[in-house]
C-alpha cells in the first residue's frame, strides 16, 4: 500500500541488515531479493488497477481481452488462453464467466473439438479494451525506470523465468524464402 510520505529507511534493507544481524548472512541478499521483486509487483500492480478503475477491469480482466484482441479474429480456445496467460484454470474461468456477464466476451462451444470452449471479443469488449489499453499505456510508459535499467530488469528477469521452467529457450526460426 503507498503511503502519503516515503519512509525514512528502506525497509528492505532495514531487514536485510537484520538478517545479517541474526546469523543468516548466507540468505540475506536472497532475502532482499524476492522481498524486493514481491513490493516492486506490488507497486506497480497499484499503479495499474488504479489505470483501470474508471473501466471496471481489474489487470486480469484486462490481460484476457487484450490477449483476445491481438488474436487474428478475436477468438482463441480456453485452453489457449490459460496457457498464455500462466495462470490456473479455475482463474481464467472465473474470469471469463465475469467478462460474459458483463457482455464482453462471449463463451461458445469449440467447431472442432465439443468438450473445449471457445472465447470470443464482443464489440464492447473490443472497445473497452482499447479504451483501458491507452491509459494503461501511460503507466507502461513510465515504469519510473531508464530505458537501459529497464533492459537489464527484463533480460535478468527473464533468466530467472527460464531457468524456473517459465518458457523454453526460443527456437530459432528458418529466415524467409
Amino acid at each position: 500500500m503507498a503511503k502519503d510520505q516515503p519512509l525514512a529507511v528502506d525497509p528492505i534493507a532495514e531487514a536485510k541488515r537484520q538478517w545479517i544481524a541474526h546469523g543468516w548472512v548466507s540468505s540475506a541478499t536472497g532475502m532482499s531479493t524476492v522481498t524486493s521483486i514481491m513490493r516492486a509487483q506490488q507497486v506497480m500492480l497499484g499503479r495499474v488497477e488504479r489505470a483501470l478503475a474508471p473501466f471496471e477491469l481489474s489487470f486480469a480482466r484486462f490481460e484476457l481481452l487484450r490477449l483476445l484482441a491481438f488474436s487474428r479474429d478475436g477468438q482463441m480456445p480456453q485452453s489457449s488462453v490459460i496457457a498464455r496467460l500462466q495462470v490456473h484454470p479455475a482463474s481464467v474461468t472465473h474470469t471469463v464467466r465475469r467478462l460474459v456477464r458483463d457482455g464482453l466476451v462471449q463463451r461458445e462451444p469449440h467447431p472442432q473439438d465439443g468438450r473445449a470452449a471457445l472465447l470470443l471479443l464482443t464489440e464492447r469488449g473490443r472497445d473497452l479494451v482499447e479504451r483501458a489499453t491507452v491509459d494503461l499505456n501511460a503507466v507502461f510508459a513510465d515504469p519510473a525506470l531508464a530505458e537501459p535499467e529497464m533492459v537489464s530488469l527484463v533480460r535478468t528477469l527473464a533468466r530467472f523465468r527460464q531457468g524456473e521452467g517459465d518458457f523454453a529457450e526460443p527456437v530459432d526460426f528458418p529466415e524467409p524464402l
